[in-house]
């Protein structure tokens, strides 16, 4: 039987707790994170899944109401788990942790476009997946991945410049779902929509332009293989990936509004577009 390697803690700056020092710096761990080969999972939920999801654990930090509740779940991963008072908890991450659990997380490897698409659905290839354009917000990445996993969305792509969809608030918004829907990278941009266009994708640009059509016309003559792409907040989608998109895509408006935030805006397009 294996047995938990607890650490009680009492120092803030005690060295094996550097992988959660000040969380809330949103630069500082956007760079640091993945240089490590890291991220951060935050609450029970969230870690079940990436355990579930065969991501390998660093270490644990968690309250020690916490501990009972979790053996059954990192018992077996040989990780250490450190444990703290929760106002020692604050003092390190730089935050209240409302569900009380962290796990520093080794990244897995993402894989190519080509691998990723012909991976979806079990092997059979990828027919529907959506492109994030540069989203900046990790709020909004994190929304984008839950309503891709609730709809049913087979893949996501993301921008070179796209936030990280592991960062920590991405993770916790999508509720785990960043380990559930298959996602990678493109790395030239916009060029990398010709790979999708290369494998049978129409690809499919959200965006207001004199030549759109209307999502209803789309979902009333909806292609084998669709990748819908989705824009930063404000300034929406680039030219480049407009011009590069094998048609323009608008959602229909009423009350003088002329978009939807691109949450919103996501989860709108995967329902309209589910099969």
């Amino acid at each position: 039987m294996t047995t938990l390697d607890v650490v009680r803690v009492d120092d803030p700056a005690d060295e094996r707790l550097a992988d959660y020092n000040s969380l809330t710096d949103v630069v500082l761990r956007s760079k640091h994170e993945p240089a490590k080969g890291l991220y951060i999972a935050e609450s029970s939920t969230v870690i079940r899944r990436a355990l579930a999801a065969g991501h390998r654990p660093r270490s644990f930090l968690m309250a020690p109401k916490w501990l009972d509740s979790m053996t059954d779940l990192i018992a077996e991963t040989g990780a250490p788990v450190y444990v703290a008072e929760e106002p020692l908890l604050k003092e390190i991450t730089g935050f209240h942790l409302h569900r009380g659990a962290l796990a520093a997380m080794h990244r897995p490897p993402l894989p190519g476009v080509h691998e990723l698409l012909a991976g979806a659905r079990g092997g059979a290839g990828a027919r529907r997946v959506a492109v994030l354009e540069d989203v900046v917000d990790h709020t909004n990445v994190g929304a984008a991945f839950r309503s891709a996993a609730a709809l049913g969305v087979d893949a996501v792509l993301v921008s070179p410049r796209c936030s990280d969809p592991l960062y920590r608030r991405s993770v916790r918004v999508s509720m785990g779902t960043v380990f559930q829907v298959p996602w990678t990278r493109i790395e030239a941009w916009p060029d990398g929509l010709h790979d999708l266009q290369d494998e049978g994708f129409t690809v499919a640009a959200l965006a207001l332009s004199d030549d759109s059509i209307t999502l209803d016309d789309l979902v009333a003559h909806p292609p084998e293989k669709l990748a819908l792409v989705l824009g930063t907040e404000g300034d929406g989608l680039s030219r480049g990936a407009i011009e590069a998109a094998d048609l323009v895509v608008r959602i229909p408006m009423s009350g003088s509004v002329d978009s939807l935030n691109v949450a919103a805006a996501s989860a709108v397009a995967f329902w309209a577009t589910r099969v």
